[in-house]
């Protein structure tokens, strides 16, 4: 699974890197990111808490393949 985030959506609310930190969190521009793991590949163990944080996003900024 890759886990995006499309930082001109994001409304910086923080639910994503409180849902799923091993993979998002808050940057130095205040908006929601992807821990850099170099090609947004979510480990397995932590596959069903991005699905959690994709369906809580108020505004749908995440998107998962």
């Amino acid at each position: 699974m890759k886990a995006y985030l499309d930082k001109d959506t994001c409304i910086s609310c923080g639910l994503c890197p409180s849902i799923c930190p091993e993979v998002f969190e808050m940057q130095d521009d205040g908006k929601a990111g992807i821990c850099n793991n170099g090609k947004n590949i979510v480990p397995e163990d932590v596959a069903d808490s991005v699905t959690d944080a994709e369906e809580a996003c108020p505004v749908a900024a995440i998107s998962t393949e």
